[in-house]
């Protein structure tokens, strides 16, 4: 009995361990600009890599039943980038100079839900951190 919780022990350390090696992303404020709604989303980077780039593809449901897909992003993917560092956060936006705007106000939107994820680390390799996203 003894031996099964010191291994029920270890498990729960390792599984504790492994959760705070996570990439958080969580849904930040919305703004409106020029009458659209444009969402943003938190990064808390608790893992121990640095993240080069991440993008986050957030599809929202409107009043109407359409969807949109925006891209939230770290940085411009040609340009300069913004490097998450372990333990820092960042806000993904979306690049409205290079994408095309949601075309509602905020109030106008129903759902989320993230479709598609990219996180880069140094080179350009696939993070090794999971990235969890509850937009």
């Amino acid at each position: 009995m003894k031996y099964r919780l010191v291994a029920f022990g270890l498990l729960l350390a390792a599984s504790s361990a492994s959760a705070a090696d996570d990439i958080d992303v969580k849904r930040g404020a919305d703004t409106l600009v020029f009458g659209n709604c444009v969402p943003s989303l938190v990064v808390e980077n608790k893992s121990v890599e640095t993240i080069d780039y991440l993008q986050v593809d957030l599809v929202v449901a409107l009043n109407s039943g359409q969807e949109r897909t925006v891209e939230l992003k770290s940085a411009y993917r040609e340009g300069v980038l913004y490097p998450i560092l372990p333990g820092g956060t960042a806000t993904l936006r979306q690049h409205l100079d290079t994408s095309r705007a949601i075309g509602v106000p905020c109030g106008e939107v129903t759902a989320r839900r993230a479709a598609r994820t990219i996180c880069e680390a140094a080179g350009g390799k696939a993070c090794a951190s999971t990235v969890s996203v509850q937009p």
